[in-house]
């Protein structure tokens, strides 16, 4: 084994401290799909913030939103696959087990929401197994909307042709009414927020071929999926901007809300707004049930005034009753 060289002791400490070649290796420059992309020579080097009362570099924004949809107990089948299909088109959703639909379903789903790290919530609640209302909410602080949900159709009983890749990140189109009434931006923003897709998300594909329709007719929002369709012949190909050769061709689902109340909280709190024109559906069968209720009561009427006119304009005994009689 080698004997290590001692430093004579009248050698200058400087001489120890020779330069020794830099350990760390260049930055590496970025990387994309077409190679390394160098850095321009003219770029300047981002400044360093002082320790100062200068405030550091702001990062850039990143949309993480997440979206839990899960449904009550005892939800029909047909409400339940439109719930899949809203799965489906949804690359930044996260299913969760069924939650019992009663007053104090908010607490168990804001527990919910924390524990699975999601910023929205999508709750279909099912009523005597007839009515179904979608919960819309943003969590933790609100606010919150509650739609009845009418004109279900599902993927699976539509049977349309329209196709469009699973994942991929949909384009939003709004009507102009949203823009006209306060509820109205507030409903936009939360459709926004919840029905996009987030950029880089890792389940989603980079493509846009297919949006999402949210237009308002009667007070009601009417939400359709068409697929865009676009020919790939090299003949036919596509120039940048020739928007006249695509077609849209339906996928769905079909499905219209039509706002209850808009609350500033999580399921609940103070309201922000309530739909004057609302009826909610036990009224409209309670109607219904007077109305036949009133065919049967007028059928009685009828009989009991045939009765009494009977009893006033009784007929005169027939003379000929028994002419006939004692030839038999």
């Amino acid at each position: 084994m080698a004997k290590k060289r001692k430093r004579p002791p009248d050698a200058p400490a400087s001489a120890c401290a020779a330069e020794k070649p830099d350990e760390f290796a260049p930055e590496r420059p970025e990387r994309t799909l077409f190679g390394f992309k160098d850095k321009p020579a003219d770029e300047p080097e981002p400044e360093a913030a002082s320790e100062g009362g200068e405030d550091a570099a702001v990062a850039p924004f990143r949309n993480k939103e997440k979206v839990l949809v899960t449904c009550s107990r005892r939800i029909i089948y047909r409400y339940r696959h439109l719930m899949l299909n809203v799965v489906s088109l949804l690359p930044h959703a996260k299913k969760d087990s069924k939650v019992e639909s009663k007053q104090s379903k908010g607490n168990a789903l804001n527990e919910l929401l924390e524990l699975r790290s999601c910023s929205s919530c999508l709750f279909f609640e099912c009523r005597k197994q007839k009515d179904l209302y979608l919960w819309m909410v943003k969590s933790p602080g609100g606010p919150s909307v509650k739609f009845l949900v009418n004109a279900v159709h599902t993927m699976e009983e539509l049977k349309l042709t329209g196709n469009h890749l699973k994942g991929s990140r949909p384009l939003l189109t709004f009507s102009t009414n949203f823009d006209e009434q306060p509820h109205w931006k507030l409903v936009k923003e939360m459709l926004t927020q919840i029905f996009a897709t987030p950029k880089d998300h890792r389940k989603a594909k980079p493509f846009h071929d297919h949006v999402f329709v949210f237009s308002i007719v009667d007070d009601h929002v009417w939400f359709r999926n068409y697929q865009i369709s676009v020919p790939h012949n090299e003949i036919d190909k596509v120039d940048k901007g020739g928007l006249d050769k695509m077609t849209l061709v339906e996928v769905g689902p079909r499905f219209c809300l039509n706002p209850i109340k808009i609350f500033g909280g999580t399921f609940g709190g103070p309201t922000l707004y309530e739909n004057p024109y609302y009826v909610s559906p036990n009224q409209i069968r309670a109607l219904e049930k007077r109305k036949k209720a009133g065919k049967y009561a007028t059928k009685v009427k009828a009989k009991v005034r045939r009765k009494m006119h009977e009893m006033e304009n009784t007929l005169e005994p027939d003379e000929f009753a028994e002419l006939w009689k004692g030839e038999d």
